[in-house]
């Protein structure tokens, strides 16, 4: 590109800067290196890459503080009897999550899965400035690179959003409510209660076992703590009713008529196979009587 009344004069570009250079005409001369422009260029080594590093440490200083002073949220203890528990890893891993699920990433391929492509991946990723010297930039002219850019970002899109879904199918097949929902309902709830309450905080009174030496409790521990819980209070999550407080809810006839046959198409199942009359009506009765204390 010429300037000014000079036509042989030409912009040079070396580094981040412009350096004006004569060039004779018919001449193909190679511009001299970065030294000879003192504070036009730098060197990547040991310059350029010492103050990326530093910015790398002010970025990283500032992470590390948010998550110091914002923590990330624990969720309930785990509770190995909740069958209806749908593990979940964090959203940005929900693509490899997703992509170990297949035939070819899982069982006699688990090696492959969890080793080969990701570390191909990775392997790819670190190698790409030494396997792609092109100096051409534009994306449009780089197919290759361009190409496969366009297709991980299509297949992280795409397994996430799989994933998700199925979770998403699972949660509504189960008719569980995900554990961070019911956080956030318990929390409306008291704050609702609280501001009812005159800005008191109000105390849930906490339902006992009645008459925990009664021997139908053997029955209860080998045939309802599984989805009970071994404290009889449930799981809100997965659906499952506590038992304490029980005989407030419903009669013993009805106490009876569930357990023998079940309820809710199947998510109780029915005991009138495997327990006898008489051990049904011993644990119903003890059913009966667990009702809040007045």
């Amino acid at each position: 590109m010429a300037h000014g009344h000079k036509s042989n004069e030409k912009v040079i570009y070396v580094g981040d800067s412009r350096v004006r250079k004569p060039k004779a005409v018919g001449s193909d001369t190679i511009p001299p290196d970065y030294t000879a422009f003192p504070g036009k260029s730098e060197a990547f080594i040991p310059n350029f890459l010492l103050k990326e590093w530093m910015v790398g440490c002010v970025a990283l200083v500032g992470f590390l503080v948010l998550t110091i002073a914002e923590p990330a949220p624990l969720g309930y203890p785990a509770d190995p009897t909740n069958a209806a528990f749908i593990p979940m890893p964090d959203w940005y891993f929900l693509f490899l999550y997703q992509f170990l699920k297949y035939p070819y990433a899982s069982g006699n391929y688990v090696a492959f899965g969890i080793l080969g492509v990701p570390g191909v991946a990775f392997a790819a990723l670190l190698l790409a400035p030494f396997l792609d010297t092109g100096k051409e930039r534009r994306f449009y002219r780089r197919p290759i690179a361009s190409s496969l850019m366009v297709l991980s970002l299509f297949s992280l899109f795409y397994l996430t959003k799989v994933s998700w879904d199925h979770y998403e199918h699972e949660l509504a097949l189960t008719n569980t409510i995900p554990e961070h929902h019911l956080r956030e309902e318990k929390a409306r709830e008291e704050w609702e209660k609280t501001q009812a309450n005159g800005g008191v905080p109000v105390e849930e009174a906490v339902v006992p076992i009645v008459d925990k030496d009664d021997p139908a409790m053997e029955i209860v521990k080998a045939n309802c703590v599984a989805c009970h819980a071994t404290d009889l209070k449930g799981n809100e999550g997965a659906g499952v009713p506590a038992l304490t407080g029980v005989g407030d809810v419903h009669s013993k006839e009805e106490l009876v008529e569930i357990v023998t046959n079940g309820l809710g198409g199947g998510k109780m199942p029915a005991f009138g196979e495997r327990l006898s009359a008489e051990e049904i009506d011993q644990l119903t009765t003890w059913l009966a009587k667990q009702k809040k204390a007045e």
